[in-house]
């Protein structure tokens, strides 16, 4: 039986650095959002100030789709971690999470949903980074104040979630948390 981890949060707050800790905690290959995203957003203007075209998202999500579908295909059993930059009440946001419990039911995967939480100043702190902006990701400190003060990260209110502040966690320590979570969800679908 596989397992599908899925990790929210703002961008910034580590998802990928966390996936890179955990994946050989667990044996897991990661499926980054940015690896999803970035064939389409490459397409585009890449300053990175230009607003993106209406429906662009439409794009990224068969991508999405197709990577899933070859998971269900091929893979059915093995182990992943997905990263999410999911959002509280954007439907993109629980389009892209349904896409990827969807693809985790059909291969009879446990899935562990994991919101990451990090303080507002730190979280602007980490976004400022300029190598995020050579893997197109947002650099924009007040894009980054304005989403931490206005939006929460996305609850896919699982039985299986588990809310981490990783604030001043270390990744390697983040990790742990989760494998012990994963490890406390199986043992409880074993019992």
């Amino acid at each position: 039986m596989g397992v599908r981890i899925v990790l929210i949060g703002f961008p910034g707050v580590g998802k990928l650095t966390i996936a890179k800790e955990l994946s050989a905690m667990v044996s897991a290959k990661i499926v980054d959002n940015h690896w999803v995203n970035n064939p389409i957003l490459r397409l585009l203007d890449e300053d990175g100030t230009a607003p993106l075209p209406k429906g662009i998202w439409e794009f990224t999500g068969r991508v999405r789709q197709t990577v899933l579908d070859a998971i269900t295909a091929y893979a059915p059993s093995a182990n992943f971690i997905f990263t999410h930059a999911g959002l509280e009440g954007d439907e993109r946001s629980l389009r892209t999470f349904q896409q990827i419990a969807g693809a985790a039911e059909a291969c009879d995967a446990v899935l562990v949903p994991v919101r990451l939480l990090c303080d507002e100043e730190e979280l602007a702190r980490r976004v400022s980074n300029p190598e995020r902006r050579q893997r197109l990701k947002s650099t924009d400190v007040a894009a980054s104040r304005d989403r931490s003060r206005r939006a929460g990260v996305f609850d896919p209110l699982h039985p299986n979630t588990l809310v981490l502040d990783v604030t001043s966690a270390s990744p390697g320590k983040t990790a742990i948390a989760i494998r012990e979570h994963i490890l406390k969800v199986l043992g409880d679908l074993s019992a």
